[in-house]
């Protein structure tokens, strides 16, 4: 567990995998709850959550692109990745190489 913790990118690849998490919990609250059983309030909780991650992961990715002496490109790219909720998922063995190599460079 401290692999996730003791490098910027592994910061990354934890909050990217939470963030997705609760991008589809948040699409399940909106779609069903909410359109289908009329319950207006049910997206209110999973939508703050939601946006506290996503705002945690802006900064964790400013981090590991610091870290990672990423391109501005690299960088963008992995925002737009975010976008998608199922994409941080396909992403994260991407990442922990990504991990690996930066730590064996230091």
């Amino acid at each position: 567990m401290s692999q996730f913790f003791n490098h910027a990118i592994g910061r990354l690849r934890l909050i990217s995998i939470l963030e997705a998490l609760s991008y589809i919990y948040l699409l399940y609250c909106s779609i069903y709850l909410k359109r289908m059983l009329g319950d207006a309030e049910a997206i209110r909780i999973p939508g703050m959550i939601h946006g506290l991650l996503f705002c945690v992961y802006c900064v964790t990715l400013f981090q590991a692109t610091e870290a990672g002496k990423w391109s501005l490109k690299k960088a963008f790219l992995y925002f737009l990745a975010s976008l998608v909720p199922i994409v941080p998922f396909f992403l994260e063995p991407k990442l922990k190489r990504e991990q690996l190599a930066s730590n064996q460079a230091n």
